[in-house]
């Protein structure tokens, strides 16, 4: 029918510059009705017991394990896939990477998924690793880091780390930040007293002498200390998504 409003499309087909500024119209329509309902919402992210922000040790390590690009070939995401579960544990929750700034999910592995290693291998393991890959996984064609277990660690900025991470949302307090120095020695020294890294962080941290040689904070403690938390904050034992507050 001549004139019939379904036929009105023809002008934007012919014009290209025309198509192109309802194209943008459309895309920002929906866009919008993507983004501004999350500037109204309280949370996008379920709380789950048991999270907390890293320790200055494991923050220290984690930059150590950015700075070497271990995520190029280790990501830190378990998808809800059968194979997946069944190899790495519980699938990944947008919870557990809360405190992460950046997120360490990927796409591609060259090697396993990191995000359940904590505490499956003991420190030993992992100091051998780290120094010869191929002592312990013979098919490994992951390069050596033995210079880490070498190179003193220095943390004399964590504490201005930890000022960053609560400028971008990560809740550490005043006193977390006074005791950073304090509280990364007494996490890598087994005879220091715990109790003001329990009362900052919780029990659930790796107090102990990482790397195997006391007396000494080096690049490898603070690595290996970050790896052995990674997926245990959560007890997935009693963790039920549609139960209240995620826990029985």
């Amino acid at each position: 029918m001549a004139g019939s409003p379904w036929k009105a499309h023809g002008a934007l087909e012919r014009h290209s510059l025309l198509l192109l500024i309802g194209i943008v119209i459309v895309v920002a329509i929906g866009g919008l009705v993507e983004i501004v309902p999350l500037f109204y919402l309280h949370n996008t992210i379920e709380p789950v017991q048991g999270m907390r922000p890293y320790t200055p040790l494991e923050l220290e390590g984690r930059d150590i394990y950015i700075r070497e690009g271990c995520y190029v070939c280790h990501s830190q995401m378990i998808r809800s896939l059968r194979d997946e579960v069944e190899r790495y544990g519980h699938y990944s929750l947008a919870a557990e990477s809360m405190y992460d700034h950046p997120f360490q999910w990927g796409a591609h592995r060259q090697g396993p998924d990191l995000a359940r290693v904590g505490g499956k291998y003991s420190d030993g393991w992992h100091r051998d690793h780290l120094t010869n890959p191929r002592s312990v996984v013979p098919e490994s064609v992951m390069p050596p880091y033995r210079f880490l277990a070498e190179t003193t660690l220095d943390y004399r900025d964590v504490a201005d780390k930890m000022r960053t991470m609560r400028a971008l949302g990560v809740p550490y307090t005043d006193d977390d930040i006074k005791n950073a120095v304090q509280d990364l020695r007494d996490q890598d020294d087994p005879t220091a007293s715990p109790t003001g890294l329990h009362a900052r962080y919780g029990k659930n941290v790796n107090i102990r002498d990482f790397a195997g040689d006391p007396g000494r904070i080096t690049e490898m403690d603070a690595l290996i200390a970050y790896l052995q938390m990674l997926g245990t904050l959560v007890d997935f034992s009693t963790y039920q998504a549609d139960a209240p507050n995620n826990l029985r």
